[in-house]
Parts: C-alpha cells; structure tokens; sequence
C-alpha cells in the first residue's frame, strides 16, 4: 500500500468509497451522494489548503482522507477537522490507521495544533442497522479524545443521532504558534 495525493481525476473512484456511507449508513449525515462535478469542486478546494490524501493498492483507491478548516475565523487556523472513508471491502485491514497517521504527519509539517473529529455516536446500549461506534473506537485507538456531545443532533433514516466531537493535540500551544503554510503542504509518511 502506498498514499499518494488526491487528484480531481480520483473524483469518481472516491464517489464509489463514500456512496455506502451516504445510502446506508448515518456516519455522512448527506441524505444524497454528490454529484461527480461537486465531489471535484470539492477536492479542488480542500487540496488547495490542506492535505487530501488515499491510499492505493495494485492500482486501486483503498480510501482516502483530508483535513478541512475547523473554523472560518482566523484564529482557528491551527485547528483542523479530520475526516476518513475506506473502501468496505477493506475495513480493519490498517488503510484507515495508515491515512490517519500519514495525514497527521503532513498537519503537523504545515503547523497545524489541533485535529478535531465529528462522529455518529449511538449513544448508551441502543443497536442501529445504520450506525455502529466503530468511528469512536478508532479515534481513540489513535490518541483521540472525547471533549463533548450534542444529543439528537443529526436526524437521518426516520432516527436522530447525536454526535460527539473528539480531539488530538499535535504539539504544544506556544505563545508564538507560527504561521499555517496552507497550500504548502506534502506527503509524510507513516
């Protein structure tokens, strides 16, 4: 497996990753999957600021991940969301585990702080067709921590969902934090 920058010509096999997770699950609260024209437009914006990264096995896309802007105002430039999708023939096989660590490394390099993820949670002992709290676990395998919920906040499949906000620190918060190099960021490898 090798990780490699997203192009927009990946837009179509991404769209193939992410459409089960549209159509059937509550982990993308979008009740419809993109078009391919948005899903470019999308990729275009997103890797112009920040790392849009997959993985690719004997030539195909496995999964891919990137970061986006936590916030618009500036002084959420060190803080990031992060987001991942892999292809469901190839869940707990470590694409996810590798995107993650690879797209840490590439926000750390541009000065990034903070990562911050937003997840589907089922919340006590409920059971769902549409959810499981696999996406928690993995965070928190990774050093993710849990810093709040919002209840019922997400409604999608005749159900609400809540969804829980964890966090990781990639360095220390100075005084002086230094400049973002937004755009300039590369591939840092696991």
């Amino acid at each position: 497996m090798t990780v490699e920058k997203v192009s927009v010509e990946d837009a179509a096999e991404l769209l193939k990753i992410y459409a089960p997770y549209v159509e059937k699950t509550a982990i993308s609260f979008e009740y419809e999957v993109p078009s391919l024209e948005e899903f470019e437009g999308r990729i275009k914006n997103i890797s112009s600021k920040f790392p849009y990264i997959k993985v690719v096995e004997n030539g195909e896309i496995l999964g891919y991940a990137y970061a986006t802007s936590f916030k618009g105002r500036r002084a959420y430039d060190w803080s990031v969301e992060t987001t991942v999708y892999v292809r469901e023939d190839v869940k707990r096989k470590g694409v996810g585990k590798l995107l993650y660590i690879t797209l840490e490394n590439s926000l750390k390099d541009m000065g990034v702080l903070n990562l911050n993820a937003c997840i589907a949670y089922l919340s006590g002992d409920k059971k769902d067709d549409n959810l499981t709290n696999d996406s928690y676990h993995f965070h928190q395998k990774l050093g993710y921590n849990l810093v709040g919920t919002f209840h019922d906040s997400g409604y999608k499949f005749g159900k609400w969902y809540d969804m829980i906000w964890m966090e990781k620190m990639l360095g220390d918060h100075t005084g002086n934090p230094g400049e973002v190099k937004f755009g300039n960021w590369d591939i840092k490898n696991a």
